[in-house]
């Protein structure tokens, strides 16, 4: 099967996208605190979307958009990437309802 061949390059490449999107994040939070040029909210979130395991993190980390109400939107993609995680690994993924 070919995309079990392609698996752990797919686990790397995953996780390297989240370390940019931490890095992205903190970038944010520096330039908020020198006054410099800011990353829209729109590509750190759509950023989020791509790889919220590093965005989640990144705001933890660095506290940074924790407070802002379209940000609450980062764990919800969270779960949605772990369920998905999950059910690519095929772990049986309990039905809400």
């Amino acid at each position: 099967m070919i995309l079990s061949s392609l698996a752990p390059a797919l686990v790397v490449l995953y996780a390297l996208v989240n370390a940019g999107v931490f890095c992205l994040y903190g970038y944010d939070k520096r330039a908020a605190r020198t006054g410099r040029w800011r990353i829209p909210e729109s590509t750190l979130l759509g950023a989020a979307l791509v790889a919220p395991f590093g965005a989640c993190g990144a705001m933890l980390f660095f506290r940074h958009k924790t407070r802002k109400l379209k940000f609450y939107l980062v764990p919800v993609f969270l779960a949605a990437h772990l369920a998905a995680i999950l059910y690519l690994a095929g772990v049986p993924v309990p039905a809400l309802g």
